[in-house]
């Protein structure tokens, strides 16, 4: 154990007779090391884009809600009323009359 674990200190493991198979190992898990941490940087960026994303959406949902509920105050009669009655116009005495159109056979 011991032996083994100074062989690992000071890399005689890396210039043995075996070593060309060692060599590619180590190749080998650096890559794999490399893609793991690439693909882990890539999904924490999509984590922080989702939730940017979220804080828009968030956004727009209140700006429509406040921007329907200013229309629904516009539609209002009084308002409406209000508005029109500068140029003179005014809500009808007369209550409307339905037109019955008799077709011609």
């Amino acid at each position: 154990m011991k032996k083994g674990f100074v062989s690992i200190l000071k890399g005689t493991f890396l210039v043995s007779d075996d070593a060309p198979k060692n060599w590619l190992f180590l190749v080998f898990v650096s890559a794999l090391a490399t893609l793991m941490i690439a693909s882990s940087h890539a999904a924490d960026r999509k984590v922080h884009d989702i939730a940017k994303l979220n804080g828009q959406v968030q956004e727009l949902r209140s700006e429509f809600v406040h921007t329907r509920s200013k229309v629904q105050r516009l539609k209002l009669e009084s308002v409406i009323r209000d508005r029109v009655e500068a140029t003179g116009l005014g809500p009808a005495t007369t209550p409307p009359r339905k037109i019955i159109v008799q077709s011609k056979p």
